[in-house]
């Protein structure tokens, strides 16, 4: 079951609009300084931790603010300095912190104590799916659901908080317009600098990023054999809704036979906000999660991976910094279209031939482990994809999105 929607998540916001306008309140009396404080939703990684290298070299000391106790334990390990972002001690981080640094929402930090601080929205994926304001499920609430009224005060909402970003990145000028869109936001806030979270798909050399990932990916899902190939199915969050793309058990079957007679391994990452029943109904080895339990931020792992499948997820932009081959499975396009809404058209990206059932990904996933030539051809289809999207591929996206903000800062008596 979904662990989150846009209207459980929508309601609790109206309900806590009293917090936020103490929170606001408080603020306004705190002095900010120039230290910083980082919060990511999906753990002690993604762009925020590549960021927070970046600074850390360039002699800041940012503190981590944490939502539970793994992500504390991570922190430790990892040699970060962290507080819990609930709580006194996180909202007076928050309030007395100059930049304030998150991957998804405000929430990152305490959503409470972010007014007058520079904000940084480092996002977490190049948007396929509409987002933010382009999208209706934003402003869905589960209080008076159909009540315009609420819708509009959402909005308002939702732009008021958005239009305080001072950074966005933007892995290219196309991914620029759709996050200026989304976010109520214009060209001096949303900077086409590359996104920090893809550096680890550039960095260095092609060998070592593999062997790392290789040790990772193992750690997480115990050790795969040389040679055998690895499949990553990352189906995308369905806000609520169950996932139409769940294997039956005739379909599990199938899948299971074409990973022994290929030498495949699936690796089932579904989303962190929408743990589908992914589970095959006999024991094997052939299949594994890999879930947000498991591995916070799968991109640092990508290399280890030899084909990625997926419906609308942004992954199938990212692994064609690799390149990989992407095999498309999408059971309900036109109802996504329509509930969801996409940037342009999904066969723009997915191509003509995405599937629409296990039984299609299957047949196009044996091609792939079994033809060269068609795997060379979907590499190739993800290596143009890509390069239509990331405009900077030379691991220094943190970099450049540091500069920025240092430069801001400078020039507002921050720093």
């Amino acid at each position: 079951m979904a662990s989150f929607s846009f209207r459980a998540g929508n309601a609790g916001k109206l309900l806590r609009i009293p917090l936020y306008l103490a929170g606001r309140l408080g603020t306004a009396v705190v002095p900010r300084g120039s230290g910083w404080v980082i919060g990511c939703g999906a753990g002690i990684g993604d762009g925020a931790l590549a960021l927070y290298r970046v600074a850390l070299a360039a002699g800041v000391r940012p503190v981590w603010l944490t939502g539970s106790e793994r992500e504390e334990r991570e922190a430790l390990a990892l040699g970060i300095p962290s507080i819990p972002k609930h709580g006194w001690r996180g909202w007076w981080a928050t309030a007395r912190a100059g930049v304030v640094v998150v991957t998804h929402g405000f929430g990152d930090a305490n959503r409470y104590a972010t007014g007058g601080a520079f904000l940084v929205q480092l996002w977490h994926g190049i948007p396929l799916k509409r987002i933010g304001l382009d999208s209706p499920a934003t402003v869905q609430s589960g209080i008076l659901p159909r009540f315009t009224p609420v819708q509009r005060l959402l909005g308002a909402l939702y732009r008021g908080q958005t239009r305080r970003i001072r950074v966005l990145p933007a892995a290219s000028d196309r991914a620029r317009g759709r996050l200026e869109s989304a976010f109520a936001l214009g060209v001096e806030q949303v900077l086409v600098t590359g996104e920090p979270r893809v550096d680890v798909l550039s960095a260095g050399d092609a060998e070592e990023r593999r062997s790392h990932a290789v040790a990772l990916r193992d750690v997480a899902v115990g050790s795969i054999p040389a040679g055998t190939r690895v499949v990553l199915y990352a189906p995308t969050w369905r806000d609520g809704a169950p996932d139409p793309a769940v294997p039956s058990a005739a379909e599990w079957t199938r899948i299971i036979e074409t990973l022994e007679r290929d030498d495949a391994v699936l690796l089932v990452r579904s989303h962190p906000l929408g743990e589908g029943d992914y589970r095959p109904p006999v024991d094997t080895d052939r299949v594994r999660s890999i879930g947000s339990a498991l591995v916070a931020d799968i991109t640092p792992l990508l290399p280890a991976v030899d084909v990625l499948v997926t419906d609308y997820s942004s992954l199938a932009y990212d692994v064609g910094l690799l390149p990989l081959p992407v095999v498309f499975l999408a059971p309900d396009p036109e109802l996504y279209a329509l509930t969801r809404g996409f940037y342009g058209h999904y066969a723009e990206v997915a191509g003509q031939d995405a599937a629409r059932d296990w039984t299609s990904a299957i047949a196009q996933l044996h091609a792939t482990l079994s033809d060269e030539a068609e795997s060379a051809r979907r590499r190739e289809r993800s290596r143009a994809l890509s390069e239509g999207v990331h405009a900077h591929r030379d691991g220094r996206n943190a970099e450049r999105v540091y500069a920025a903000i240092a430069a801001r800062t400078r020039s507002k008596g921050i720093a």
